[in-house]
Protein backbone atom coordinates (compact mmCIF):
# COMPACT_ATOMS: atom_id res chain seq x y z
CA UNK A 1 0.00 0.00 0.00
CA UNK A 2 2.68 2.42 0.78
CA UNK A 3 4.65 2.09 -2.63
CA UNK A 4 0.90 2.21 -4.07
CA UNK A 5 0.24 5.62 -2.72
CA UNK A 6 3.98 6.56 -3.14
CA UNK A 7 3.10 6.18 -6.84
CA UNK A 8 -0.18 7.80 -7.00
CA UNK A 9 1.32 10.75 -5.52
CA UNK A 10 4.07 11.16 -7.98
CA UNK A 11 1.81 10.68 -10.69
CA UNK A 12 -0.12 13.69 -9.29
CA UNK A 13 1.86 15.91 -9.53
CA UNK A 14 4.95 16.88 -11.75
CA UNK A 15 7.02 15.87 -14.94
CA UNK A 16 6.92 12.83 -16.07
CA UNK A 17 10.40 11.51 -17.61
CA UNK A 18 10.64 9.25 -20.52
CA UNK A 19 14.60 8.33 -21.26
CA UNK A 20 15.30 6.99 -25.07
CA UNK A 21 16.85 3.57 -24.79
CA UNK A 22 20.62 4.03 -25.36
CA UNK A 23 22.13 1.71 -28.48
CA UNK A 24 25.40 1.34 -29.93
CA UNK A 25 26.96 1.97 -33.50
CA UNK A 26 25.59 -1.96 -33.99
CA UNK A 27 21.92 -1.44 -32.77
CA UNK A 28 22.71 -3.76 -29.49
CA UNK A 29 21.81 -2.07 -25.86
CA UNK A 30 24.52 -0.02 -24.50
CA UNK A 31 24.31 0.17 -21.59
CA UNK A 32 27.25 2.53 -20.08
CA UNK A 33 25.98 5.14 -22.51
CA UNK A 34 21.91 4.22 -20.61
CA UNK A 35 23.49 4.41 -17.06
CA UNK A 36 24.39 8.44 -18.09
CA UNK A 37 21.66 8.83 -19.17
CA UNK A 38 19.60 8.10 -16.40
CA UNK A 39 21.94 9.85 -13.64
CA UNK A 40 21.80 12.79 -16.09
CA UNK A 41 17.97 12.40 -15.58
CA UNK A 42 18.19 13.18 -12.36
CA UNK A 43 20.16 16.30 -12.00
CA UNK A 44 16.66 17.88 -13.53
CA UNK A 45 13.12 18.11 -11.57
CA UNK A 46 11.14 15.24 -12.13
CA UNK A 47 8.93 12.91 -10.16
CA UNK A 48 8.96 9.76 -12.05
CA UNK A 49 11.62 8.05 -14.58
CA UNK A 50 9.51 5.69 -17.07
CA UNK A 51 11.94 3.01 -18.43
CA UNK A 52 11.84 0.62 -21.40
CA UNK A 53 8.45 3.07 -22.74
CA UNK A 54 7.27 4.13 -25.78
CA UNK A 55 9.87 6.40 -26.28
CA UNK A 56 12.48 4.14 -24.90
CA UNK A 57 11.21 1.58 -28.02
CA UNK A 58 9.70 -1.12 -25.43
CA UNK A 59 8.39 -3.08 -28.79
CA UNK A 60 12.17 -3.75 -29.96
CA UNK A 61 13.47 -5.00 -26.64
CA UNK A 62 14.22 -8.39 -25.79
CA UNK A 63 13.85 -9.77 -22.09
CA UNK A 64 18.02 -9.76 -21.44
CA UNK A 65 17.72 -6.26 -22.25
CA UNK A 66 15.05 -5.25 -20.28
CA UNK A 67 16.14 -7.31 -17.12
CA UNK A 68 19.45 -4.87 -17.52
CA UNK A 69 17.52 -1.73 -18.47
CA UNK A 70 14.86 -2.48 -15.17
CA UNK A 71 18.48 -3.30 -12.44
CA UNK A 72 20.03 -0.84 -13.72
CA UNK A 73 17.60 2.05 -13.42
CA UNK A 74 16.62 1.42 -10.13
CA UNK A 75 20.10 0.84 -9.03
CA UNK A 76 21.11 4.36 -10.14
CA UNK A 77 17.83 6.53 -9.11
CA UNK A 78 18.07 4.36 -5.64
CA UNK A 79 15.02 5.45 -4.52
CA UNK A 80 15.17 9.41 -5.30
CA UNK A 81 11.96 9.09 -7.48
CA UNK A 82 9.39 5.88 -8.32
CA UNK A 83 10.96 3.95 -11.24
CA UNK A 84 8.19 2.63 -13.72
CA UNK A 85 9.07 0.29 -16.59
CA UNK A 86 6.62 -1.19 -19.43
CA UNK A 87 4.90 -4.44 -19.66
CA UNK A 88 2.58 -5.74 -22.08
CA UNK A 89 2.95 -7.56 -25.95
CA UNK A 90 1.29 -11.15 -25.17
CA UNK A 91 0.37 -12.28 -21.63
CA UNK A 92 3.09 -14.37 -21.01
CA UNK A 93 5.69 -11.58 -22.38
CA UNK A 94 4.13 -9.00 -20.09
CA UNK A 95 4.05 -11.79 -16.80
CA UNK A 96 7.64 -12.05 -17.35
CA UNK A 97 8.58 -8.38 -17.89
CA UNK A 98 6.05 -8.19 -14.65
CA UNK A 99 8.76 -10.49 -12.95
CA UNK A 100 11.37 -9.37 -13.99
CA UNK A 101 10.71 -5.66 -12.78
CA UNK A 102 9.68 -6.64 -9.32
CA UNK A 103 12.74 -8.65 -9.37
CA UNK A 104 14.26 -5.48 -10.05
CA UNK A 105 12.21 -3.60 -7.52
CA UNK A 106 11.03 -1.46 -10.08
CA UNK A 107 7.86 0.99 -8.42
CA UNK A 108 5.06 0.58 -11.27
CA UNK A 109 4.27 -0.74 -14.30
CA UNK A 110 3.30 0.96 -17.76
CA UNK A 111 0.77 -1.66 -19.28
CA UNK A 112 1.04 -1.46 -22.81
CA UNK A 113 -1.61 -2.34 -25.49
CA UNK A 114 -1.56 -5.55 -27.10
CA UNK A 115 0.62 -6.64 -29.83
CA UNK A 116 -1.05 -6.06 -33.41
CA UNK A 117 -4.15 -7.68 -32.85
CA UNK A 118 -7.21 -6.11 -33.31
CA UNK A 119 -9.55 -6.85 -30.24
CA UNK A 120 -13.08 -5.91 -29.23
CA UNK A 121 -12.71 -3.56 -26.13
CA UNK A 122 -14.02 -7.06 -23.47
CA UNK A 123 -10.88 -8.67 -25.05
CA UNK A 124 -8.75 -5.93 -24.34
CA UNK A 125 -10.21 -5.55 -20.67
CA UNK A 126 -9.40 -9.39 -20.25
CA UNK A 127 -5.76 -9.43 -21.59
CA UNK A 128 -5.43 -6.37 -18.99
CA UNK A 129 -6.97 -8.05 -16.11
CA UNK A 130 -5.01 -11.25 -16.77
CA UNK A 131 -1.40 -8.58 -16.55
CA UNK A 132 -2.49 -7.08 -13.52
CA UNK A 133 -3.49 -10.33 -11.26
CA UNK A 134 -0.37 -11.67 -11.89
CA UNK A 135 1.53 -8.85 -10.55
CA UNK A 136 1.59 -6.59 -7.23
CA UNK A 137 2.72 -3.66 -8.36
CA UNK A 138 1.12 -0.58 -9.06
CA UNK A 139 -0.28 -0.47 -12.85
CA UNK A 140 -1.10 2.19 -15.01
CA UNK A 141 -2.99 1.71 -18.25
CA UNK A 142 -2.10 3.13 -20.97
CA UNK A 143 -4.99 3.39 -23.20
CA UNK A 144 -4.56 3.98 -26.96
CA UNK A 145 -3.97 2.41 -30.12
CA UNK A 146 -5.89 -1.35 -30.46
CA UNK A 147 -6.33 -1.20 -26.26
CA UNK A 148 -8.82 1.89 -26.04
CA UNK A 149 -11.58 1.19 -22.98
CA UNK A 150 -14.31 3.18 -22.53
CA UNK A 151 -15.19 4.44 -18.84
CA UNK A 152 -17.45 1.15 -18.45
CA UNK A 153 -14.57 -1.13 -19.00
CA UNK A 154 -12.28 0.98 -16.86
CA UNK A 155 -14.84 0.91 -14.01
CA UNK A 156 -14.77 -3.01 -13.86
CA UNK A 157 -11.22 -2.78 -14.13
CA UNK A 158 -10.61 -0.74 -10.97
CA UNK A 159 -12.73 -2.60 -9.35
CA UNK A 160 -11.19 -6.10 -9.90
CA UNK A 161 -7.83 -4.91 -9.72
CA UNK A 162 -6.76 -2.92 -6.48
CA UNK A 163 -2.84 -2.42 -7.96
CA UNK A 164 -4.88 -0.40 -11.25
CA UNK A 165 -3.73 3.25 -9.92
CA UNK A 166 -3.40 5.07 -12.64
CA UNK A 167 -4.79 5.52 -16.55
CA UNK A 168 -2.53 7.04 -18.87
CA UNK A 169 -4.24 8.21 -22.22
CA UNK A 170 -2.67 7.78 -25.67
CA UNK A 171 -5.82 8.94 -27.17
CA UNK A 172 -6.14 13.13 -27.03
CA UNK A 173 -9.93 12.34 -27.26
CA UNK A 174 -10.81 14.87 -24.90
CA UNK A 175 -14.85 13.93 -24.29
CA UNK A 176 -13.80 10.49 -24.10
CA UNK A 177 -11.31 11.26 -21.32
CA UNK A 178 -13.42 13.60 -19.53
CA UNK A 179 -16.42 10.83 -19.57
CA UNK A 180 -13.41 9.05 -18.20
CA UNK A 181 -12.55 11.18 -15.29
CA UNK A 182 -15.87 11.92 -14.15
CA UNK A 183 -17.24 8.02 -14.02
CA UNK A 184 -14.06 7.27 -12.05
CA UNK A 185 -13.01 10.22 -9.99
CA UNK A 186 -10.16 9.96 -7.87
CA UNK A 187 -10.26 6.10 -7.75
CA UNK A 188 -7.77 6.65 -10.68
CA UNK A 189 -4.92 8.97 -11.68
CA UNK A 190 -4.92 10.81 -15.11
CA UNK A 191 -1.52 11.30 -17.07
CA UNK A 192 -1.67 12.66 -20.51
CA UNK A 193 0.48 10.74 -23.02
CA UNK A 194 -0.21 11.33 -26.94
CA UNK A 195 2.89 12.13 -28.81
CA UNK A 196 4.38 15.44 -28.08
CA UNK A 197 1.69 16.06 -25.01
CA UNK A 198 2.60 19.09 -24.64
CA UNK A 199 0.68 20.14 -27.43
CA UNK A 200 -3.04 19.62 -25.69
CA UNK A 201 -1.53 19.91 -21.98
CA UNK A 202 -3.53 23.12 -21.68
CA UNK A 203 -7.00 20.97 -22.73
CA UNK A 204 -5.83 17.88 -20.49
CA UNK A 205 -5.39 20.80 -17.43
CA UNK A 206 -8.87 21.87 -17.82
CA UNK A 207 -10.37 18.42 -16.94
CA UNK A 208 -8.15 17.53 -14.27
CA UNK A 209 -5.08 16.23 -15.95
CA UNK A 210 -2.03 17.98 -14.07
CA UNK A 211 0.85 16.27 -15.49
CA UNK A 212 1.99 14.41 -18.67
CA UNK A 213 4.84 12.36 -20.72
CA UNK A 214 7.58 14.67 -21.83
CA UNK A 215 9.64 13.01 -24.26
CA UNK A 216 11.65 16.28 -24.90
CA UNK A 217 12.82 16.17 -21.90
CA UNK A 218 15.49 13.85 -23.11
CA UNK A 219 17.02 16.84 -25.40
CA UNK A 220 15.64 20.02 -24.02
CA UNK A 221 14.79 19.51 -20.42
CA UNK A 222 15.30 23.17 -19.45
CA UNK A 223 12.55 23.72 -21.78
CA UNK A 224 10.25 20.90 -20.72
CA UNK A 225 10.46 22.00 -17.03
CA UNK A 226 9.87 25.90 -17.93
CA UNK A 227 6.61 24.86 -20.07
CA UNK A 228 5.18 22.72 -16.91
CA UNK A 229 5.55 25.04 -14.45
CA UNK A 230 4.27 28.03 -16.70
CA UNK A 231 1.28 25.58 -17.22
CA UNK A 232 0.40 24.85 -14.27
CA UNK A 233 1.01 28.47 -12.33
CA UNK A 234 -1.31 29.89 -15.06
CA UNK A 235 1.00 31.56 -17.04
CA UNK A 236 -0.22 31.41 -20.19
CA UNK A 237 1.90 33.88 -22.14
CA UNK A 238 5.16 31.96 -21.26
CA UNK A 239 2.72 28.75 -22.16
CA UNK A 240 1.97 30.15 -25.60
CA UNK A 241 5.33 31.81 -26.66
CA UNK A 242 6.86 27.83 -25.69
CA UNK A 243 4.01 26.46 -28.07
CA UNK A 244 4.59 28.70 -30.58
CA UNK A 245 8.49 28.71 -30.87
CA UNK A 246 9.05 25.13 -30.29
CA UNK A 247 6.12 22.96 -29.51
CA UNK A 248 4.21 23.55 -32.46
CA UNK A 249 6.61 23.45 -35.39
CA UNK A 250 8.04 20.21 -33.58
CA UNK A 251 4.91 18.38 -33.70
CA UNK A 252 4.60 19.44 -37.82
CA UNK A 253 8.39 18.17 -38.22
CA UNK A 254 7.04 14.87 -36.11
CA UNK A 255 4.37 14.70 -38.39
CA UNK A 256 6.48 14.07 -41.58
CA UNK A 257 6.57 10.46 -40.93
CA UNK A 258 5.15 7.59 -39.07
CA UNK A 259 7.53 7.02 -35.97
CA UNK A 260 9.39 10.03 -35.63
CA UNK A 261 7.65 10.16 -31.93
CA UNK A 262 10.55 8.42 -30.96
CA UNK A 263 13.08 9.14 -34.28
CA UNK A 264 13.26 12.51 -33.48
CA UNK A 265 13.83 12.27 -29.74
CA UNK A 266 16.83 9.95 -30.64
CA UNK A 267 18.14 12.69 -33.19
CA UNK A 268 17.83 15.34 -30.57
CA UNK A 269 19.75 13.56 -27.98
CA UNK A 270 22.68 13.42 -30.12
CA UNK A 271 22.56 17.17 -31.24
CA UNK A 272 22.83 18.38 -27.53
CA UNK A 273 25.75 15.60 -26.99
CA UNK A 274 23.72 13.15 -25.00
CA UNK A 275 23.59 11.19 -27.92
CA UNK A 276 21.38 7.38 -27.85
CA UNK A 277 22.67 5.93 -31.28
CA UNK A 278 19.61 5.05 -33.67
CA UNK A 279 16.24 3.46 -33.62
CA UNK A 280 16.03 -0.14 -34.28
CA UNK A 281 13.65 -0.96 -37.47
CA UNK A 282 10.75 -0.86 -38.76
CA UNK A 283 11.72 2.88 -37.73
CA UNK A 284 13.63 5.36 -39.04
CA UNK A 285 15.74 8.24 -38.53
CA UNK A 286 15.36 11.97 -39.88
CA UNK A 287 16.68 12.93 -43.44
CA UNK A 288 19.39 15.05 -42.86
CA UNK A 289 17.54 18.28 -44.02
CA UNK A 290 14.90 17.21 -41.03
CA UNK A 291 17.79 16.73 -38.45
CA UNK A 292 18.84 20.41 -39.50
CA UNK A 293 15.13 21.77 -38.48
CA UNK A 294 15.33 20.23 -35.22
CA UNK A 295 18.82 21.51 -34.62
CA UNK A 296 17.30 25.15 -35.47
CA UNK A 297 14.66 24.27 -33.23
CA UNK A 298 16.69 23.03 -29.83
CA UNK A 299 18.59 26.76 -30.70
CA UNK A 300 15.64 28.32 -30.24
CA UNK A 301 14.94 26.27 -27.09
CA UNK A 302 18.26 27.49 -25.93
CA UNK A 303 17.90 30.84 -26.46
CA UNK A 304 14.30 30.66 -24.53
CA UNK A 305 16.13 28.82 -21.11
CA UNK A 306 19.29 31.34 -21.44
CA UNK A 307 16.51 34.58 -22.06
CA UNK A 308 14.31 33.46 -19.32
CA UNK A 309 16.23 32.01 -16.70
CA UNK A 310 18.37 36.03 -16.88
Amino acid sequence: MMKLQRVRNALSDGLLSFPITDMDESGNFNLDSYRRRIQWFLEHDVSAIFVAGGTGEFFSLSQEEYRQIVFNAVEIVSGRVPVISSVGRSIVEAEAFAELAEQAGVDGLLLMPPYLTNCPRTGAMSYAKSIMQRTALPTIYYNRSNGILKAEHLAILAEECDNLVALKDGTGHIQDLNDIIKTLGDRLVYIGGVPTAEIISEAYLAIGVNTYSSAVFNFVPQLAISFYRALRAGDSPTVHKILEGFIIPFVRLRCKKAGYAVSLIKAGTTIVGKGGGSVRPPLEMPTPQETEALRLLIDWANDFVDDHEA
